[in-house]
C-alpha cells in the first residue's frame, strides 16, 4: 500500500474510533449498596439498556443515602435511584434536586424484631437499627410509628449502614428490631419475626425514585431524557425476565446460586406491583410524604410539589421509550 494511502486509511480509522467514543457519553449513576433487588436497580447498566441510548453508565454504590445525595448535589454523579424520602427532604431545602421518575413506588421494607415483641408500641425503650438519620429506613420508620400512634422519642435508634449490617445486629442481639429489606424474610431464624410491613403500615410512602440536580437539568437534559428512557426499558425487561433479573442480583451481591433472597424479593415485587416500569411520578403521594415529614419535624414546612419534580423530562423519556 502506498504511504499516502496508508496514512489516509489510518486517519479514517482514527476518526471512526473517535466518533464512536464521542457517541458513547458517560453517565454517572448512584445507587445504594447492592442487595437482592439489584437485578431491577442495575439492569439499566447490566442489561445494556443505557448503552443502546448511547450512554456508558458508571454505577456508584454507597451504603448511606445521605452520602449518595451529597455526591449528587456536589456534581460527582449525574443521577440517583434511591429513597424518594431523601430526594423530597433535600429538594425542600432548596438544593435543586428534582425527581424525574419513580422506579419502585411500593415499599418492600419491613421491621423485623425479636419474637417476644408483639407490636410497634412494644418498641418503647427498645433499640431499633436504622440507617443514617434522614435516610429512607429512618424516615419510613418515623411514618410507621406515626401511623401506629407511637411517639418517636420513645424508641432508641442505632445507626447501621446497609441492610445487611442492620439485620446482623438484630440476629446477634445487639438491637431489638431493625428496619430492613424484606429479602431477609427468606433467611431469618425462628426467633426473629416480621413486626410490621412498610407497604401496609404506610401505603402512600414511596420507596425509590430517580432524581437529578438542577445542574444536570441545565447542562445535560438530552442525556438525562435518554437515561430515564433507558430505565423505563430496563424495568420493563426486569419485570418480565425473572431468571435474568435474579442472576444480575446474585452477581452483584456475590450470592451463592442457592441463596433465596433475590428470588424472594423479585417475586414479591412483581406479585404486589411494587415496581413501575412507566416510572410515573405520584405527585399526590409526594405531597402526603411532605405532610408526614412536617409533622415529624424533619422539614419546617412543605414546598409546592411541582418544585420538587420535573414532569417534562419524564414525558420526553416516555415518548422516546415508546410508552
Amino acid at each position: 500500500m502506498h504511504k499516502k494511502s496508508f496514512a489516509l486509511t489510518a486517519a479514517v480509522v482514527a476518526l471512526s474510533i473517535s466518533a464512536a467514543h464521542a457517541q458513547e457519553r458517560v453517565w454517572k449513576h448512584g445507587i445504594l449498596e447492592a442487595k437482592s433487588d439489584a437485578g431491577f436497580i442495575a439492569m439499566v447498566d447490566k442489561g445494556g439498556f443505557a448503552a443502546k441510548r448511547g450512554l456508558k453508565v458508571e454505577l456508584l454504590q454507597i451504603k448511606a443515602g445521605a452520602t449518595l445525595m451529597k455526591a449528587l448535589i456536589s456534581g460527582e454523579i449525574d443521577s440517583v435511584d434511591m429513597g424518594a424520602a431523601e430526594s423530597i427532604v433535600t429538594g425542600v431545602r432548596g438544593t435543586g434536586v428534582k425527581i424525574v421518575g419513580c422506579t419502585w413506588p411500593g415499599v418492600p421494607q419491613v421491621v423485623l424484631a425479636k419474637a417476644d415483641i408483639k407490636t410497634l408500641a412494644d418498641l418503647k425503650g427498645k433499640t431499633v437499627a436504622i440507617s443514617s438519620p434522614g435516610s429512607l429506613p429512618d424516615l419510613l420508620f418515623r411514618g410507621m410509628l406515626d401511623a401506629a400512634n407511637v411517639p418517636f422519642a420513645d424508641v432508641k435508634l442505632a445507626t447501621q449502614g446497609a441492610d445487611l449490617d442492620r439485620y446482623k445486629s438484630l440476629v446477634a442481639g445487639i438491637t431489638d428490631a431493625a428496619v430492613v429489606s424484606n429479602e431477609f424474610e427468606a433467611v431469618m431464624p425462628p426467633d426473629i419475626k416480621v413486626l410490621a410491613k412498610g407497604g401496609s403500615a404506610v401505603p402512600k410512602f414511596i420507596r425509590l425514585c430517580l432524581a437529578t440536580s438542577s445542574k444536570v437539568l441545565a447542562e445535560r437534559r438530552d442525556d438525562l431524557v435518554k437515561f430515564v428512557a433507558a430505565e423505563m426499558d430496563a424495568y420493563k425487561y426486569a419485570a418480565t425476565h425473572r431468571d435474568e433479573t435474579i442472576k444480575v442480583a446474585q452477581e452483584m451481591t456475590h450470592a451463592k446460586p442457592d441463596d433465596k433472597r433475590a428470588a424472594f424479593i423479585s417475586d414479591q415485587a412483581i406479585r404486589e406491583k411494587q415496581i413501575d416500569p412507566t416510572l410515573a411520578i405520584p405527585a399526590d403521594r409526594i405531597e402526603w410524604m411532605q405532610e408526614l415529614f412536617v409533622k415529624a419535624g424533619v422539614i419546617p414546612k412543605a414546598a409546592p410539589t411541582a418544585s420538587l419534580i420535573d414532569t417534562s423530562v419524564h414525558g420526553d423519556a416516555a415518548k422516546l421509550a415508546g410508552r
